[in-house]
């Protein structure tokens, strides 16, 4: 029997997040693209500037519903015809509408790239928006938010933008309207936003993938070039402001038997030179099943299943006004309310008093630098990250500098950034959960002013 030598790993090769070319079609587009050698799944995702706070008042939600009906039929396909054509190119089409933009994300074979980026450009150029589709979308909508309205979670994050933000901001708000804002959306209302501001010139489309053999600019021209609007300037992006006064909102849920919890307030965004540090310091404190607050909250004291911290940009600017909601959620058992409570506030002033380890600063550099050639293995993970520095006015090289910065950042500054994100006396708690139970308990650890309101 003759064996083999065993297989020796080779060098690992250097890694760092793809760098992509810059165009710009005839009709205004920006475009981003990225060879990706042996990505034959393209992908291609659309930043328009069409952003939540460009919703008409009393007309929250039409921004969402305009996204649901950008793949229900064009001026030459019905919605059926539109949805068999995008199956027979083995294609698929996203669109969603947030604070920063509207994104349209498109994944086709690189084989049928062509009949895939003509069906993008249809949907933009020409969308049917048809009345009865409309209705339906609206109808399902509003379905939608009668089962937001029994989850925990949902009711937690409205619950803490309600408390954070000012009634006249758009952040303050549900993202895809409430029961009164979407009864009154009509093809009129959808068809008026989409004319004001789905144009070319203020968009951007990242392009990804196997591009081997593949004419870029001018299928681009021929499909997307088809695209004509007007040529306005970019909206211009509030500043975020916020109060993250201290204090405890309880939404009362009578007889439940877990409290959701939602802690949060708002803090530096990707423009801000500690992110690369806030990003370090956040994962030590709640990023992993390791983390401080799983460590104590999960495997010491058996009162959750897992709870994280996050930093997730709100709304950006190039200057620099923007902000970030900074964030700890997680669910306990109705009892272990309180207790939970107040070992998050002590692991707070702990890290504050003590600082991160050492050892914790290696491990989060460990996953956080390390997984990044897993983490954009797919053309469609490159493409909406670039998309993301888009609509935050980032530049093309930001992800790139943020894994360099974070595998130099030493203990002290990650110490430092993750305390000035969630100092104890300036967060925001939201419960969710029984009042009856929950409230004089929460009352007793002197967290800040405690209001109860109906679910």
């Amino acid at each position: 029997m003759t064996f083999h030598p065993q297989p020796r790993p080779g060098t690992p090769s250097p890694w760092a997040f793809p760098a992509p070319e810059r165009a710009t079609l005839a009709n205004g587009l920006t475009v981003l693209h990225c060879h990706r050698p042996g990505q034959q799944l393209v992908a291609v995702d659309l930043v328009i500037d069409a952003p939540l706070a460009a919703e008409p008042e009393g007309l929250d939600g039409v921004g969402n519903i305009l996204a649901r009906a950008l793949s229900e039929g064009t001026d030459t396909l019905t919605a059926e015809e539109f949805a068999g054509e995008l199956e027979r190119a083995g294609a698929t089409l996203d669109a969603h509408v947030d604070h920063p933009a509207l994104r349209v994300s498109l994944e086709v074979p690189a084989s049928r790239l062509e009949r895939g980026l003509t069906l993008l450009g249809d949907a933009l150029r020409a969308p049917a928006l048809p009345a009865d589709e409309i209705e339906r979308l609206v109808a399902n909508r509003l379905d939608e938010i009668v089962h937001e309205q029994a989850n925990p979670a949902r009711r937690s994050a409205k619950a803490l933008y309600a408390a954070l933000f000012d009634g006249a901001d758009r952040l303050s708000r549900p993202r895809s309207g409430t029961a009164d804002t979407v009864k009154a959306i009509d093809r009129a209302a959808v068809r008026a936003f989409y004319e004001a501001h789905v144009r070319p010139a203020t968009a951007t489309a990242v392009v990804v993938g196997d591009l081997t053999g593949i004419d870029l600019p001018a299928l681009l021209e021929a499909t997307l070039g088809r695209w004509t609007g007007s040529t306005d300037a970019p909206g211009a992006h509030a500043p975020v402001t916020a109060d993250d006064t201290g204090r405890v909102i309880i939404v009362d849920r009578p007889g439940s038997v877990q409290t959701q919890l939602l802690i949060g307030r708002i803090g530096p965004d990707r423009h801000d030179p500690t992110w690369a540090a806030q990003v370090l310091g956040t994962y030590c404190l709640g990023g992993t099943l390791t983390s401080r607050l799983d460590r104590v909250l999960r495997e010491e004291k058996g009162y959750t299943y897992g709870v994280r911290a996050f930093a997730q940009p709100l709304r950006s600017a190039a200057d620099g006004s923007g902000r970030a909601m900074l964030a700890i959620s997680g669910s306990v058992d109705t009892a272990s309310t309180a207790p939970a409570l107040a070992d998050t506030w002590t692991i707070l002033r702990t890290l504050a008093a003590e600082g991160l380890t050492d050892a914790e600063r290696e491990e989060a550099v460990q996953f956080l630098v390390g997984v990044a050639p897993l983490k954009f293995e797919t053309a469609g993970s490159v493409a909406a990250t670039l998309a993301d520095q888009v609509e935050q006015y980032l530049p093309d090289d930001f992800q790139a500098e943020v894994y360099r910065k974070l595998a130099e950042l030493g203990t002290a500054a990650a110490t430092e950034a993750v305390v000035a994100a969630f100092p104890p006396e300036r967060l925001v708690t939201v419960l969710v959960g029984d009042a009856s139970v929950i409230a004089d308990p929460v009352k007793e650890l002197g967290i800040g002013d405690v209001t109860v309101i109906a679910n």
